[in-house]
């Protein structure tokens, strides 16, 4: 093998100091500049020693050969002997490829730098903020909740970092997420993996954070890597929120977080909430309602001035709030029995517009003995069930169902996919037929004899893109209630569809419930990044285990066409072990955003209720 010449070690000593950015080509610059200006300054004491005219000395012309090189443009106003003009005329000359070559880099230097800042590589120097890593739809609901909670509060950030453009980012969310108020949104570039890119958040002095699912094969190992890339850092742990897509990674996702991660099984909320709305309608309204920070949401209070008293005497213990449960030492309740006591260090958890508006009911509540009615509850009959399309979650809605139907209950599934109906054994209360049915098609529908059905569930199917199974299902929720309409047929509907903005255009169908699971998760995960103690209370909302959301019918709990207060409602549904928590009128049911629900009422204001109303109430089945 042949030496390294003194030729080749020079060169490449050359090549390593230009390859070291701006700085060091303005340093070889400098030298030339230097260099330059020196000959120049020596041949001028050489070739003409007494010019220019009044020269004082070498110094003197080291100034005017400086001035030359910098401002090529004097060499228009020298005079003097030929010699003269020619040294100053090179001077000038490679001045001016020295200048022309400065401005470009300092220009390149600068736009590598604006490049920069603009990519988001700076560290966030702010505290108490929420960190969201990951990019997903969900991000847009989960931004916009955070902003309407922080409403009241100066200077609170959302910080998101994310591998994509951090202007697109932030141009994304201002026109997605409608307005932030004094919530400001920092965004920065990088990989949410990358010890180093999560160390520009500042995560130390976070007051949360929260953990996306993307989109695209194996999200949940996405997720489980993040969880160890925050596990393995040094200092300061904040409460991190995590979505995952598949329950059998919950085991290896807690293990990766450590304590202080809440994980949310995406799928598993999506299909009970699927679910219940199909047994219960407006169940899914119900639950949004509860999630997001637009009007009553759910807080844990102290019961300091309810220590002693049950959990019957406490439903009417709160001027503008409603009770629905306890957090012991044994967990967390809903609706428990009405002879639960109230110990020194429980907490109650109610629902109320605003933490400020929680405050002790000033004597004894005003019930209207006369307007309560009595009446038995119904019996829990055998159902038949509509299932139409199917996707990965659909097994897994098949056996929750299971668990809340009556023995006897029978599920028709109807859908093309190859995967349909697999699967399903060892089911206790339903019996399951399958066909195979394009259910955009109007005539396939009618041939299932939709009018022998109480509850029809129209899915998402997955070999579609999200968009276009949108559409799908928008084409069989209009079909479904023409067909409804012109047959005179009635049965509950409730969909599954993945973007938000296809809720206006589902709202024409009048669907009894639509589900959304990507912004539940969203509402979901922003409830839990500013309280994470709400985990276990949505933990049991989504339960099928104990107490659940029902709306009733409101004639069971008081006569129709009275005037009553709400505190009336409460004391008759207490009468019946349940928890009453609003009510829905028939009216509205199909006008959003609410349709027809309110929570937590005003107890002075009286209400009348007509035939179709439901009052909604937290009950065991």
């Amino acid at each position: 093998m042949s030496r390294v010449t003194f030729r080749e070690r020079a060169r490449y000593w050359f090549d390593n100091t230009m390859s070291k950015g701006t700085a060091s080509l303005i340093g070889w610059l400098a030298l030339v500049s230097v260099a330059l200006i020196l000959v120049v300054s020596g041949l001028t004491l050489w070739l003409a020693p007494e010019e220019p005219e009044g020269v004082g000395g070498p110094g003197h012309v080291l100034w005017i050969s400086l001035m030359h090189a910098l401002t090529p443009s004097k060499v228009a106003s020298d005079k003097g002997s030929v010699a003269y003009m020619t040294v100053m005329f090179a001077g000038s000359l490679g001045g001016l490829f020295i200048v022309s070559m400065l401005v470009g880099l300092l220009s390149n230097g600068l736009k590598q730098r604006v490049d920069r800042l603009r990519r988001g590589r700076s560290r966030i120097a702010e505290s108490g903020h929420t960190v969201v890593l990951g990019w997903s739809d969900q991000v847009f609901t989960i931004v916009g909740e955070l902003a309407k909670a922080h409403a009241s509060q100066r200077g609170s950030v959302i910080a998101v970092l994310a591998d994509r453009d951090k202007l697109a980012m932030e141009e994304e969310i201002r026109e997605r997420a409608g307005d932030l108020g004094r919530t400001r949104i920092v965004c920065r570039t990088g990989r949410t993996t990358e010890p180093r890119d999560l160390s520009l958040m500042n995560l130390a002095a976070a007051r949360s954070v929260v953990v996306l699912s993307p989109e695209g094969e194996d999200p949940d190992a996405h997720v489980i890597k993040i969880l160890l890339a925050l596990a393995k850092r040094s200092g300061i742990h904040p409460p991190v929120v995590a979505a995952l897509t598949s329950g059998r990674n919950m085991a290896a996702a807690r293990l990766a977080g450590g304590p202080l991660v809440h994980l949310v099984d995406s799928d598993d909320t999506a299909s009970r909430l699927i679910v219940q709305s199909s047994r219960q309608s407006g169940m899914s309204v119900v639950c949004m309602d509860l999630l997001n920070f637009d009007g009553g949401e759910i807080y844990l209070r102290p019961a300091e001035l309810l220590v002693g008293k049950t959990y019957g005497e406490a439903l009417h213990g709160y001027h503008s709030a409603t009770v629905i449960g306890l957090r012991t030492s044994a967990g967390v309740a809903l609706n428990p029995p009405m002879d639960t006591e109230i110990g020194p260090k429980d907490e109650v958890i109610v629902i109320a517009h605003d933490d400020s508006s929680i405050w002790p009911a000033a004597g004894a509540p005003k019930i209207d003995e006369s307007a309560m009615a009595v009446t038995e509850r119904a019996k829990h009959a055998p159902a038949r069930t509509l299932l139409l399309n199917w996707n990965g979650r659909a097994e897994q809605i098949v056996r929750y169902l299971d668990g809340y139907v009556a023995p006897g209950s029978e599920l028709e599934v109807a859908a093309d996919h190859p995967k349909a109906g697999a699967n399903l054994t060892g089911l206790r209360n339903l019996t399951v037929n399958v066909k195979d049915c394009d259910t955009t098609d109007r005539f396939a529908l009618e041939a299932l004899g939709l009018g022998l059905f109480q509850h029809v569930i129209v899915l998402s199917d997955d070999r579609f893109k999200a968009d276009h199974a949108d559409t799908r299902t928008l084409m069989t929720l209009l079909q479904l209630r023409d067909m409804q309409t012109k047959l005179g047929e009635h049965y509950s509907i409730v969909s599954e569809m993945h973007d938000e903005s296809n809720r206006a255009l589902a709202e024409v169908t009048e669907a009894d419930d639509i589900v959304i699971s990507d912004t539940v998760i969203g509402l979901l995960l922003a409830q839990l990044a500013e309280n994470q103690h709400l985990a276990d209370v949505f933990g049991y909302l989504f339960d099928s285990r104990g107490s659940e959301i029902y709306p009733r019918p409101a004639s069971a709990y008081v006569g129709t066409g009275v005037e009553v207060g709400f505190s009336t409602v409460v004391e008759a549904a207490r009468r019946r072990g349940e928890t009453a928590i609003g009510y829905r009128t028939a009216y509205a049911r199909n006008k959003p955003p609410h349709y027809g629900i309110v929570l937590n009422p005003d107890r002075s204001r009286r209400v009348s209720f007509g035939p179709h109303d439901s009052v909604i109430v937290l009950s065991e089945r």
